[in-house]
Parts: C-alpha cells; structure tokens; sequence
C-alpha cells in the first residue's frame, strides 16, 4: 500500500509557510475537554504557540440536552465536551455529551433505588439509566464554523456509537488545499466487517459493509487512541497491537492492517482491562508519516521511536533515547527529576518536527524533548490535563468554509457574533438553510 507522501521541498514548503502565518502558529495543542459555555454566542477557540495549550468551547444553546432535572431530583447536569480527532488540515471533530450524576449529599434510598432499577448508583457518579444526549460538531478553529451533524439512528439506543473514536478526513479535488468534502467513520466496536461513516455529500450516517481484513491473528481488535488522518485514509490505532487503515470515501472500504514494531506486540488480552498502556505509547503523524512511539515502563525508560515504511510494509527504528540517563548527564529538567518507579507519559508528537516528543513526568508539566539532539526543553504548565490533540493550522485555513453539502439541506453554523440589530438566529446561517437556536432548550 503506497502513502500520500509531501516531498521534502514541499513538506519544507509547507513548513515554512505555516510559520509565517503572523496571525496563529503552524500548529496547535488542543486540550482534549472542551466545555460548553452557556455565556457564549459563537464557539470560541484560543490559539496559542505550543508548547503551550490551545482550547476552545462551543455555545451551549447549540448542544442538544434533555429537561433540566428539577430542584427536588438527587440528579445534576453535566455536560461533557472533547475533541476527538483531527483532519489533519486543521478541521476538527468535537462531541458533547449531556450526562447526569447522582448529587454528592443526595440521600438515595437504597429500596426506593432498586424499586425503580437503579441498584448501583452511587454519589457523584453518572447516572447510567438514561441515554445521553449527544452532539456531534465538525469545527473550524480558525474561521469558527460549527457543522452540526445528524444524529445516529440506531435501534437498540443502548448500541449507539458515542464517536469518541472516529476519525474525520477531508478530500480535495486538487488534491490538497482547503477541502470539497469530508467523511466522519469508525468500524463497528467489535467488528471490523462494518463501519458507521458520515459522508458531507450525502448528509446522513450508514452502516457500510467492508472489504475483509485479512489480520494475523484472531484477537479482537480494540481501538484506544484517537483516529488519525493521513494519506487519504482513516488510521485506528490499538496500542497493543498494530492500525488498521480505510479510505472512507470508497465503496466498499477496503481496510489494511499492519502490525506494531517486532516486539512492542502485547499478548492477547492486553487489549482489554485497566492495563491498557495508552499513556506510555502512541501512534501519531509527523512529516507526512506515520510513527510509532513508546517508553519503557523500568528503568532507564527508553523511548523508542519508529517510522512506517513509505511502501506500508513496516517499521523502521528512527531514535532511541534513555530517559535516565538523559537526566543523570543534566542534559534533562535536573529541576523536574524523574520519580523513581513513575514512568513517563507520552503526550503527542510534534506534527512538523519528527524528532519531537511531548512528555509528562509528573501531574502539572508537559516537557519537550528533541530526540536527534538529545536535548530537552521546558517545563510548561499545562491547565487542567495533559490530554491533548495535535492540530495543525494550513495558511489557507482561515479563508476556507466547512464543506456541507447545500443540496442535502445540512447545518452550518456562523461563528460571528450577531451584528446590531440582528438577531442570534439572523446570524446562524451558513451555506445553506437557517437552523434557528431555539430548536434545543437552553440550560
């Protein structure tokens, strides 16, 4: 299988022209949770120079949520927001959920609680007998368009997919530059013959029969890291054992699997429980490729990073540093020592620079390490977590719209503020048709 590839004057090229865009950096570090602000008229994105995070929120009036629980109920809203992916040219997926918890000091009546099917809920934690409400956004961070997609239909509710694994690409018929259309996909949770996609074109979900993937094993595959997009495919990531790959804009989808590096393959099994060694692996994409990257979990902690093959065949090992020892010579934060036992974290990797890897070593800092040179820099505080979605921000995004089919009649969202004069839903138009803010209750 052949990779859509830059070459190295163009991948110079682009570089160079992403870092002289005077208004935003040629890349950002998304903060994964995002709120949803009941305040706000339009989403609002703050870009900054990474290492330093970027965030962003979305109005509350644009989620969709069920009746508030009244003042006698033990329940509380909550409305959960993340970023989910990326397009790799500067699109994002986003996905808000409208979830309630049990009040802490809330007197549930164990009795009354198992009468109405509610045995095990406990204070503070989500309710789990209703279904969410959930929205979907394609987002522009730039512009701050929201596309708001359709719901999911699905029978049994409880078989719904959230999203928070699929993937967003975007297709140009030049073959780069600002996109004519985009698809939002993942595979079926536990089977791989199917997959749930949204094409822009189309304006609906459906379920798409797969072309098989012929795999070296029988394992299930589970994917537990964000969807990736590269080469005009989708890359679902098990950290334990290998990406599979489809181009969702194909009929059928034909999917492609390789294998993790020899050696970094967990046995069966590993893929499932609470010792899924997502924080201390990643699959990410660097310079046009795809590449690997894991840290030890002994001493000395050894990161070793790999790059895909241009072919797709396999891994080529690219870097390998002792964490450790990198420390011990002073070369590392001698003012942020590594805690003995506490292996790193692997945050993200740098999408311009190969050699670069976000790390965490503790609860508070994100430190930046530079393989080739041995070198490291930092710390920076990090606000809140120190999960994070790399976006990078193309020269022409800022005068791009959100490609939404006008015949399908979908919803785009306007992310200006209302003029005087004006009304919010006067300002809520796209390319298309007037979806007017009151069609979901405000909170």
């Amino acid at each position: 299988m052949r990779l859509l590839r830059l070459s190295s004057a163009v991948s110079g090229g682009l570089r160079r022209s992403l870092a002289t865009a005077a208004s935003y950096p040629p890349w950002g570090m998304m903060t994964r949770l995002v709120p949803a602000d009941p305040a706000a008229q339009s989403a609002n994105v703050h870009l900054a120079q990474p290492p330093r995070a970027s965030y962003l929120c979305v109005p509350m009036h644009l989620v969709k949520t069920a009746p508030l629980p009244g003042p006698d109920s033990d329940l509380a809203q909550k409305v959960v927001g993340q970023v989910c992916a990326s397009s790799g040219d500067g699109l994002l997926f986003l996905l808000y959920s409208d979830l309630r918890y049990v009040k802490r000091g809330a007197d549930v009546d164990p009795l009354l609680a198992a009468a109405a099917g509610l045995t095990g809920r406990r204070i503070g934690r989500y309710d789990l007998t209703r279904f969410p409400d959930i929205t979907r956004f394609v987002l522009n961070p730039l512009t701050h368009q929201l596309a708001r997609l359709p719901d999911i239909a699905c029978i049994p509710a409880t078989k719904l997919v959230y999203g928070s694994r699929m993937g967003l690409l975007t297709q140009a018929d030049r073959g780069h530059g600002p996109p004519d259309r985009f698809a939002v996909a993942v595979p079926e949770e536990g089977n791989l013959n199917v997959m749930l996609r949204f094409l822009s074109e189309k304006g609906e979900w459906e379920n798409v029969a797969v072309s098989p993937c012929h795999l070296p094993s029988a394992r299930e595959m589970v994917i537990n890291q964000e969807t990736l997009a590269l080469g005009g495919r989708l890359w679902f990531v098990d950290v334990t054992w290998g990406v599979v790959s489809a181009d969702p804009f194909s009929d059928p989808p034909e999917l492609s699997f390789i294998e993790l590096p020899r050696g970094s393959v967990l046995p069966d099994g590993a893929q499932h429980g609470k010792g899924v060694p997502v924080d201390y692996r990643r699959v990410g994409v660097s310079e046009e490729r795809l590449r690997y990257v894991e840290v030890s979990r002994k001493e000395p902690f050894v990161l070793s990073s790999f790059v895909l093959d241009k072919e797709g065949s396999g891994w080529t090992l690219e870097n390998r540093v002792a964490l450790s020892k990198l420390w011990a010579d002073g070369t590392g934060c001698p003012w942020l020592p590594l805690k003995e036992g506490k292996t790193p974290q692997i945050v993200l990797l740098d999408p311009l620079n190969a050699s670069v890897v976000y790390l965490t070593v503790d609860e508070r800092h994100v430190i930046v390490l530079d393989m080739n040179r041995k070198e490291v820099i930092g710390p920076y505080l990090y606000t809140g977590n120190s999960d994070y979605i790399p976006c990078v921000l193309p020269p022409w995004l800022g005068s791009s719209q959100i490609p939404y089919a006008v015949s399908q009649k979908k919803k785009l969202f306007s992310s200006k503020m209302p003029e005087k004069n004006k009304t919010l839903a006067d300002d809520l138009v796209g390319s298309d048709i007037l979806w007017k803010s009151s069609r979901f209750p405000k909170n």
